[in-house]
């Protein structure tokens, strides 16, 4: 059988550093471009499944294509089936942005191309990441504890929810005394939150081996938040059944209502019964970058562990999740391996963080450059404006909802998010919010509160303008007018 013979010179087959520069500028001018004009788009795609898949070929070309038709190819192929996230019309789910100094962070680190498992493999991976958290340590108001001078420290993992699962992972070995890794997970730990708690919890104990059993849904109070006493009972008729509590976790801001549990009176079970306790900021987080928000976190000084996403409402393109301990070592504990073909110098030394122990993957790309790059070019007062604009949008909205005779509001509204329903009729709710969608105008999803249809307004795009916001208002209002037969 014959050796296919191998091009003369390998290099040939890839782009130059001028090509690079070319087709490069091409890039951000389309991007640019697409920035300009994402407010004509409709928001929600409106293909069929399928659809996309149809426009492209069975197999892959045998020999390479121009670039201009890999451009090309965006408009023609793609764009019709992509949502649009970073549309000022965009209030579904919680928002994911996407500002251009992050943008340009993901090129030079895709550009750099370095893999930074251990700090030996890239110290500025590491360090600038250490360096960073720190300072968001400080931006938010969290306690000292988080910072990297201590036992403690933050780490950037993907998501709130792998850093839902290394929480637990560390709180499940902290209980077992590490039996866990050498034994397995036996049957009896369990883990607690609210019914409105984020359902990757539920994800992690699965994967941590405690199985969706584990699990124990704490009631809540009339807001929607966490009900102390509740959990105070769960847990003491667990341990008088001879079972094993493994961690609680709190939410300051619920995806759906964005109910603040009270960590402070929640902290206060935990600590009587020696029970970790980990703290959802995913969206809320980033609010405490102002000063006003910060009581949120009141007793957030004696919880074990910390997440908040930057890439939701700090900024920060998607993907970068800060995710804090108190003491690294029952999470190091619970996830560090070195096998001989990582041994190095650094490492024995003990003197530097290798963060493949920090988290699941092994590999890690350089997150924090994004996280570095958004927080010098908008400064912790140009982030405290971004958040306070959208506060004061939400704010708005909920007083329009109140004047109104058709809608009412569903929740409190701590933050930027508002729920509302239709005063009469759940069906005329679902339907007006789907009018909305479909005609592309604005994008809303939907939670269930009280057992009513409850619209959500999700206010937090990097472009949203008030202007905005009211007309979703005025065409979700006059979808469900004219869905009850009456005058828009």
């Amino acid at each position: 059988m014959s050796t296919p013979t191998p091009p003369h010179d390998p290099a040939a087959l890839h782009w130059s550093p001028e090509e690079f520069r070319r087709h490069g500028h091409a890039a951000v001018d389309w991007l640019a471009d697409h920035m300009a004009g994402i407010a004509d788009l409709p928001v929600r795609s409106r293909v069929e499944p399928g659809e996309v898949a149809a426009r492209l070929p069975r197999s892959a070309p045998a020999e390479g294509e121009p670039f201009d038709a890999l451009l090309q190819d965006l408009d023609d192929v793609v764009m019709d089936g992509m949502t649009h996230w970073q549309h000022p019309s965009f209030f579904a789910y919680f928002p994911a942005n996407a500002s251009p100094p992050s943008i340009l962070a993901d090129l030079v680190s895709s550009g750099l191309g370095a893999q930074g498992m251990l700090w030996s493999t890239s110290p500025a991976v590491t360090e600038v990441e250490t360096v960073v958290l720190d300072w968001l340590v400080d931006a938010l108001g969290l306690p000292d504890a988080f910072r990297s001078d201590g036992p403690g420290g933050g780490v950037i993992q993907d998501t709130a929810s792998s850093a839902t699962l290394c929480a637990l992972l560390a709180a499940r070995e902290r209980v077992l005394e590490g039996a866990g890794n050498r034994d397995g997970a036996p049957g009896g730990l369990t883990v607690y939150a609210s019914a409105h708690a984020h359902s990757s919890l539920e994800k992690a104990a699965r994967v941590a081996g405690l199985g969706s059993a584990a699990l124990r849904s704490v009631a809540t109070d009339a807001d929607h938040g966490m009900d102390p006493v509740a959990l105070a009972a769960a847990i003491d008729a667990d341990l008088a059944a001879g079972l094993r509590p493994v961690m609680v976790m709190a939410t300051v801001g619920t995806t759906s209502s964005t109910a603040i549990d009270p960590v402070a009176a929640i902290a206060e079970v935990t600590s009587a019964r020696g029970v970790w306790l980990h703290v959802d900021g995913a969206f809320g987080g980033s609010a405490t970058v102002c000063p006003e928000h910060r009581d949120m976190i009141t007793g957030l000084d004696r919880a074990d562990s910390y997440v908040m996403n930057p890439h939701k409402w700090l900024l920060v393109g998607f993907d970068c999740t800060a995710f804090w301990v108190r003491d690294a070592a029952a999470l190091t504990g619970a996830l560090g391996i070195l096998p001989e073909y990582l041994a190095n110098a650094a490492t024995a030394s003990g003197e530097v963080i290798d963060y493949r122990d920090w988290h699941i993957p092994l590999g890690r790309r350089f997150r924090s450059l994004k996280l570095w790059w958004v927080l010098r070019t908008y400064g912790i007062e140009g982030l405290r404006a971004h958040i306070r604009a959208h506060v004061a949008m939400a704010q708005e909205l909920a007083g329009w909802v109140a004047e109104g005779d058709d809608w009412e509001l569903a929740a409190p509204h701590p933050l930027s998010l508002v729920c509302l329903r239709h005063r009469r009729d759940d069906d005329v709710a679902a339907r007006a919010m789907e009018v909305v969608n479909a005609s592309g105008s604005a994008f809303l999803t939907h939670t269930r509160l009280d057992d009513r249809y409850v619209v959500r307004v999700a206010i937090g795009g990097w472009r949203t303008s008030l202007e905005d916001v009211r007309r979703a208002w005025d065409d979700l209002v006059a979808a469900a007018r004219r869905i009850e037969g009456r005058t828009a």
